[in-house]
């Protein structure tokens, strides 16, 4: 075979890796905002928080009976490793879209287990640099950034995280100094929960395996930022918070050209364990569910389940 004609194949060869649908494309829902995505050859983890600490959360209060230690947000930040090791055995990316508790909070450990590349904003830097995650395993992200990496690539894009003013652990002393909207750079581990600030909310528009998946981690977003966009999969954040936003679903869905699949995406109670009935949770998410029906008939919208393979074909 001639240079010239192995210098086609090559380019073929990887045209048609990036390009073409993917028979493998497989998402699994590891709970709140968390997923892994994975083509067979690179695995994505989005916001992986595994530890669900007994703990008041915006929606949920904590469970009566749960036997496990009750969180403050002024304890210091532990995860539940056996849970992770549980489910996570691989990552090649972890993409952060903030860094509140239940979203950054499992990433350092992860990426010291895995080897995995963590991309976010500075304050994922800032977090993953305090618990000792190496500098080049850290790419600092911002909104307008569009990264080709080996065999995929992502755009970044600014976004919006919901309005929390309704959660009981937010209602603070009036005359406490403010929380930090940042993670600072010189923050030491171990972090109390209470340092883990949301830091920026970015949403991500992952191409892998001939397709586009748009990813959320909040209630909000910026329709400017996202219209024209073409995903075939969205994934949506649907707690009630979404209702603080006019027209949320409605706005979103026409702006993305009305995807063919819609998943729900931190709609489920997350400070329960794996094994805990999540019906509450999907009762409520039913008016979510009727909203994407009502704005885009032919969108396909499935409730996942806890790491079980949903196909993208």
């Amino acid at each position: 075979m001639t240079r010239a004609i192995m210098c086609a194949f090559v380019v073929l060869m990887s045209a048609a890796t990036a390009g073409q649908p993917s028979a493998n494309l497989q998402l699994k829902y590891l709970g709140t905002a968390g997923w892994e995505i994975s083509d067979g050859r690179t695995t994505i983890l989005i916001d992986p928080y595994l530890s669900r600490l007994h703990m008041t959360a915006p929606n949920d209060d904590v469970l009566p009976g749960d036997p496990r230690p009750r969180f403050t947000p002024a304890d210091v930040a532990q995860s539940d490793t056996a849970a992770i090791d549980a489910h996570i055995q691989r990552a090649d990316f972890i993409l952060i879209t903030h860094t509140h508790t239940d979203h950054a909070l499992d990433v350092p450990y992860i990426a010291r287990k895995t080897g995995a590349t963590v991309i976010g904003t500075e304050s994922a830097r800032n977090l993953a640099r305090a618990y000792g995650i190496p500098a080049d395993q850290l790419i600092v992200a911002r909104g307008g950034d569009d990264l080709e990496l080996d065999g995929w690539s992502v755009r970044v894009i600014p976004s919006l995280h919901g309005i929390l003013r309704r959660a009981p652990f937010l209602r603070r002393d009036p005359n406490a100094p403010p929380q930090p909207a940042v993670i600072p750079i010189d923050v030491q581990a171990p972090l109390h929960l209470n340092q883990f600030a949301e830091g920026g909310t970015l949403a991500y528009l992952i191409r892998i395996g001939g397709r586009q998946i748009l990813v959320f981690g909040s209630m909000n977003y910026i329709e400017r930022e996202v219209e024209g966009l073409r995903p075939d999969v969205a994934l949506v954040g649907a707690m009630p918070e979404r209702r603080e936003i006019h027209d949320y679903t409605s706005r979103l869905l026409k702006a993305i050209g009305y995807p063919r699949m819609v998943l729900p995406t931190h709609w489920d109670r997350f400070n329960v364990t794996y094994d805990v009935s999540q019906a509450p949770a999907i009762e409520r998410l039913q008016s979510f569910i009727a909203d994407v029906k009502a704005a885009s008939p032919k969108s396909v919208v499935t409730v996942p389940k806890y790491f079980e393979a949903i196909e993208v074909r």
